[in-house]
């Protein structure tokens, strides 16, 4: 799964640099949600990166990847496309990718406690 996580983390970085570019450039109210969607999908790149380098592929550490890749998807790829296509109606798929974003926290707290 290092390379799942590895592409996944290079995918939600680039998409959040583009977002964060594009919101620098815009006037109009779809800035902020690029901003959101950049700030979380940056962090979470970076949460999968530290998943990657982590030695074990035990159940909660894969929970929490998936987590992260599915939040960055939905989270910070529904705010992308609201901002960018108007698509207002997308913005029910947020919370989705938020609980997604829980969950992998949730699982990695798990991971942690398991761990000895």
């Amino acid at each position: 799964m290092r390379r799942a996580w590895l592409i996944f983390a290079g995918l939600g970085g680039l998409c959040s640099v583009a977002a964060g570019a594009i919101a620098a450039h815009t006037e109009n109210g779809g800035a902020e949600l690029l901003r959101t969607g950049a700030l979380y999908g940056m962090l979470h790149a970076a949460a999968l990166l530290a998943l990657a380098a982590m030695p074990a592929s035990a159940a909660p550490v894969l929970a929490a990847g998936y987590g992260f890749a599915v939040g960055i998807v939905l989270f910070s790829g529904s705010l992308f496309a609201v901002a960018l296509t108007g698509l207002h109606w997308l913005v029910w798929v947020t919370p989705f990718g938020g609980v997604a974003f829980m969950l992998g926290w949730a699982a990695l707290i798990l991971a942690g406690w398991r761990r000895r």
